[in-house]
């Protein structure tokens, strides 16, 4: 029995009709970019985040691009961010001509260590972008103290965090702006690339709103230097769908984890957890261990799938050795990049499959 990583296409085949129902109502609409499924999709989406706009983009790394080019942030800038994440938090940060500067994680729950925010901010830092990894928000209360103090912008990072919850609020509510991914292995997934931009600040709205489409606030005149990133129809109209199931998957998730809680008797292996006042949506499972690329490709010799999220930090990339602010001081950062192994996780994972996922890590360890 093969057991994937995940499966983005057993997520289609459980909405099937009511997806083909909603392409189809697109294809026959004949409107296919920022018409009513977009704007029904950033209402409803807005409204479940507990924010005022939503507004969908081209993806996730598009969402970040114009979240940064919102808060006017550009060369000469610094953002202060983690080094442990998905390159496109970075890649964000460099596209605006802005320098990321690194602040490491906590060895816990692999966010950012807030307590040594402070310490990086400089008269150059215009935002910090906490990364909610992994579908587990960072310390939002500490991040936000920190970014009032010195009056510089939040900008969360949710690509991971649909659903999320610290303090009874849903990740993506606390800071200036937010971004989300709709990649189709997300919590939330499309069945292409897509991603949304959410705020409370009518000033940051609107400049989302016209930075999205060549800046345009009436078609064909550019009120300000925009491009591009917009949210199709068909997606929009099978994000609606999947929105409805999004809390039932991430129960469906925390279930699945409830199991792989059954690895504690595994002494060598840390078990991911759970920040006080969190809700922990699991998109993926991660645990920590010395002998992780053993177990990786016994795993992978019993058929089971795994991923590491990420085997190599974003500073230690041939693209980003540039020595920014904070690279030489990430000690946690790269020893975790060593140990780290992501475990099959997605709502449509049987549970006789997760059973048998735990089964064999234990034989590992007879």
């Amino acid at each position: 029995m093969m057991i994937y990583f995940s499966s983005p296409k057993d997520q289609y085949l459980s909405h099937k009709k009511d997806i083909n129902e909603a392409i189809a109502k697109v294809l026959d609409s004949g409107w296919y970019i920022l018409g009513n499924e977009v704007k029904c999709f950033e209402r409803e989406f807005a409204a479940y985040i507990g924010v005022s706009h939503a507004f969908g983009v081209g993806s996730g790394t598009e969402a970040l691009h114009i979240a940064l080019k919102a808060c006017n942030i550009g060369p000469g800038d610094e953002v202060i961010t983690v080094s442990h994440t998905a390159v496109a938090t970075v890649s964000a940060i460099t596209l605006c001509g802005a320098s990321p500067v690194f602040v490491d994680i906590e060895p816990d729950y692999f966010a950012m260590d807030t307590e040594k925010l402070e310490a990086l901010i400089s008269p150059r830092t215009k935002a910090v972008i906490p990364v909610h990894i992994y579908g587990q928000p960072a310390n939002m209360a500490k991040v936000i103290s920190v970014a009032q103090k010195h009056n510089i912008f939040v900008i969360e990072d949710c690509a991971q965090a649909h659903g999320a919850e610290y303090k009874n609020r849903k990740a993506g509510s606390f800071g200036d702006i937010s971004c989300y991914s709709f990649y189709p292995t997300k919590n939330l997934g499309a069945v292409g690339d897509g991603g949304a931009v959410l705020t409370n600040n009518e000033e940051l709205a609107t400049r989302v709103k016209l930075l999205r489409e060549y800046g345009w606030a009436e078609r064909y005149i550019s009120y300000i230097d925009g491009w591009n990133s917009r949210l199709d129809e068909i997606q929009a109209a099978i994000l609606r769908i999947k929105l409805n199931f999004l809390d039932d998957d991430n129960g469906k998730r925390r279930k699945i984890a409830g199991i792989y809680a059954g690895l504690q008797s595994c002494t060598n292996i840390t078990l991911p957890e759970v920040r006080p006042d969190a809700n922990h949506v699991y998109h993926l499972y991660v645990i920590k261990l010395q002998e992780r690329d053993k177990l990786l490709n016994y795993l992978k010799d019993h058929g089971i799938g795994t991923l590491i999220h990420y085997p190599v930090p974003v500073h230690l990339q041939r693209a980003y050795l540039m020595k920014f602010r904070g690279s030489d001081n990430l000690p946690v950062t790269e020893r975790t990049a060593k140990e780290i192994l992501s475990l099959p996780i997605y709502p449509e994972l049987e549970d006789e499959q997760v059973e048998k996922v735990v089964e064999v890590i234990k034989q590992y360890y007879v």
